[in-house]
């Protein structure tokens, strides 16, 4: 049977009625950006992460590039990020004319290496975005030590980890602020763009409230220019509704990724490692298939009919827009190793075992017939 990625339809099935429900109660308000429906959000999403203050944007980039922003990056600061991670992450630095700068990866977990790291702060580190990449936490207590004992802001890039844990502190309330994506493809999804920041700096959020809409103060007075960085409060109603549920469904991924260790580990490719005192919430369950045989292996996953993919087949360091850094290929070994050799296999909430099964079933014949 063919298997999906992500199974976005499956996981708006459940819903359709509360959605329905909704968007009815929005069309009749006449709320349709910010108001009543994005505050519940918002104060849900903050009680969740353990944090003072959520503020919903438009999606994930607008939540770091706002962040950023508010911050006072700008040209002639440096900040420090993963090269294994989504262009949006070292885009958004660039393009406040910041030096993006990228330091290697632990090659169990694929988020920063501290000792990398720490090699990379300079006079002119102005931040740290660590990556939670495919759903685990960086080690945050350790980079929050040392940001703070060199006076550097740290902003969690939590976009694939909404519901991770470290020690039982909750993925966004470590930094000075804690970016989220709810794009349709995460954990926490959307039936859109959406995105927000969370943090327990009062006068960090109320500057970010401002500059999703401009900057503008009562009076049409602006201080500080933002842009239009909103959410609309159909998306915040489908995310409180999906809320409610996300606990739930993060145990499911976690069960499900607990059955492909136990399934793949006698094969050749290395599966997701848990760290010490995580809460890992798989956004993406990601494998190791190293000797040149991933591609091979999607290719054979594909003409049966399951979806796979490569987050990310390129480090940053390594695309054109980013030529003009001067990274060279071998300046981040373990990262550029990882991009040739991971791939995520199918993996959400409504996966059945029979699905998961046809999945196992699909990799052990490619080994097989090696």
């Amino acid at each position: 049977m063919p298997v999906p990625l992500y199974g976005l339809t499956e996981n708006n099935l459940p819903h359709l009625a509360a959605f329905r429900a909704a968007f009815a109660e929005i069309a009749d308000s006449g709320q349709f950006i910010l108001g009543p429906y994005v505050a519940e959000f918002e104060q849900q999403l903050a009680e969740y992460c353990g944090v003072e203050h959520a503020v919903g944007v438009g999606s994930g980039t607008d939540a770091l590039m706002l962040s950023l922003m508010a911050l006072g990056v700008g040209p002639g600061d440096e900040v420090i990020t993963s090269p294994l991670s989504y262009v949006h992450t070292a885009g958004s630095i660039a393009r406040l004319g910041a030096t993006p700068v990228f330091c290697d990866i632990n090659p169990r977990i694929y988020n920063v290496a501290i000792e990398s790291l720490e090699s990379c702060i300079t006079d002119k580190t102005r931040a740290i975005v660590p990556v939670h990449l495919y759903g685990q936490m960086c080690k945050m207590d350790t980079i929050m030590d040392l940001a703070r004992r060199r006076g550097i802001k740290v902003l969690e890039d939590g976009d694939q980890a909404v519901g991770a844990k470290l020690d039982g502190k909750m993925a966004g309330a470590f930094g000075d602020a804690g970016i989220f994506s709810f794009f349709p493809t995460k954990n926490l999804s959307a039936m859109g763009d959406a995105g927000a920041v969370v943090t327990s700096d009062g006068e960090l959020a109320e500057k970010i409230r401002r500059m999703r809409v401009h900057g503008l103060e009562p009076g049409y007075r602006v201080k500080t220019l933002g842009g239009n960085f909103r959410i609309d409060a159909i998306q915040a109603k489908v995310l409180s509704i999906k809320l409610a549920h996300l606990d739930e469904q993060t145990a499911r991924r976690r069960e499900l990724a607990d059955r492909y260790n136990r399934h793949l580990e006698d094969l050749q490719v290395s599966t997701p490692v848990e760290a010490e005192k995580r809460i890992h919430t798989y956004n993406h369950y990601t494998v190791r298939v190293r000797s040149g045989g991933r591609d091979p292996l999607m290719a054979h996953l594909d003409a049966c009919g399951i979806e796979s993919r490569v987050y990310y087949p390129v480090p940053l360091h390594l695309l054109d827009c980013f030529a003009h850094l001067g990274y060279q290929r071998g300046e981040f070994p373990v990262a550029e190793q990882a991009a040739d050799e991971v791939l995520a296999l199918p993996i959400f909430p409504e996966m059945t075992n029979a699905q998961q099964d046809e999945v196992v079933d699909a990799v052990r014949d490619y080994f097989r017939a090696e």
